[in-house]
């Protein structure tokens, strides 16, 4: 490494200390819960240090390989992240992200878009357009990353006082009517963090907020508890149904989670636990739901694609049909 590369590294990543329980102010419902998210947290900074630091995205694979399965997924979040700061940057910039999805990070490439939108919340809003995101599809998953971002950092404003923008400025080309509902699904997903996993604490924290916020709310939620665990199976049986009427919410947030943990080749225990009971099937059933809900997608009009998408899942896990499948 050289000094360039050090420097670069200790000015650009944060502090550890940032994803520590009490330093949040978060909920902490057991020592084990504690210790999950906090490695979360943990090799999540891992992967943007290396990011940081390195000077090709291509040489970043191979130390990423070395986090333990259950949490490499969020490395290369977290390595996403960094290189989407690294192209954001007034001076310097350049096409990280994309040279990083040219490789092997491909397989993670939803935890990379989520990645992109914690940059989009450290970098200034006029370099927002060096982002890379170029799928139509997939780019919504960068306000995920943004909600999520703002539930984590600023909890009081956007968990505890349920904060929402009249208005926000990206995509360009919209539609700009669903930029908070994906930024709400982020900020849903954040609040399983927030909750310390503690199912009975986010349906509480949920009710709180306007009741149409609730349906991508929860499905953030069901996606956390799949991807990154923290609840037996016992717990999640009562999450899904204290959900009511957004359970097959939880379950879409869930097999999104399945998706991406398939895709990565990163399935571990708890995610078939939660598949099982949140989707009623396992993680790979559950992921094989979310790749024919692809089939004949149509191009974005006035309902995104990616709602769309998420409304074939639904329907496909519940049996129920609501809103636009086309």
């Amino acid at each position: 490494m050289t000094i360039f590369q050090s420097l670069r590294r200790r000015v650009l990543t944060p502090n550890v200390r940032q994803t520590r329980m009490d330093v949040r102010g978060f909920h902490v419902k057991s020592p084990e819960a504690r210790d999950r998210l906090e490695t979360v947290g943990r090799y999540f900074l891992t992967g943007y240090a290396i990011a940081a630091e390195v000077p090709h995205p291509a040489d970043a694979d191979a130390r990423l390989t070395d986090v333990p399965h259950a949490y490499r997924g969020f490395a290369y979040e977290g390595a996403a992240m960094a290189f989407a700061v690294r192209d954001g940057l007034p001076v310097g910039g350049g096409h990280h992200v994309e040279d990083f999805l040219a490789g092997p990070a491909d397989a993670h490439i939803y935890m990379a878009y989520v990645g992109v939108g914690w940059a989009m919340a450290r970098v200034p809003r006029f370099r927002w357009p060096s982002l890379y995101a170029p799928d139509p599809l997939l780019r919504w998953l960068v306000l995920d990353g943004y909600g999520f971002h703002q539930a984590y950092f600023k909890t009081r404003q956007y968990v505890d006082e349920c904060y929402q923008a009249d208005t926000f400025p990206w995509p360009a080309d919209g539609p700009a009517w669903y930029a908070n509902r994906a930024i709400d699904q982020g900020v849903g997903r954040a609040t399983w963090f927030v909750c310390g996993t503690d199912p009975r604490r986010v349906v509480k924290t949920f009710d709180r907020f306007d009741e149409r916020r609730r349906a991508d709310l929860y499905a953030g939620a069901g996606l956390a508890a799949t991807y990154a665990g923290g609840s037996d199976e016992a717990e999640l049986a009562w999450f899904k149904d204290a959900a009511g009427s957004y359970a097959g919410d939880v379950a879409q947030g869930s097999a999104f989670a399945a998706g991406a943990r398939v895709r990565a080749g990163l399935v571990v225990a708890h995610n078939e636990v939660a598949t099982q009971v949140l989707c009623g099937q396992s993680t790979a059933g559950a992921a094989k739901v979310t790749d024919e809900a692809l089939v004949g997608l149509p191009f974005d009009d006035e309902v995104p694609a990616y709602e769309i998408w998420r409304l074939r899942i639904k329907a496909a896990l519940t049996g129920r049909v609501e809103g636009d499948l086309r």
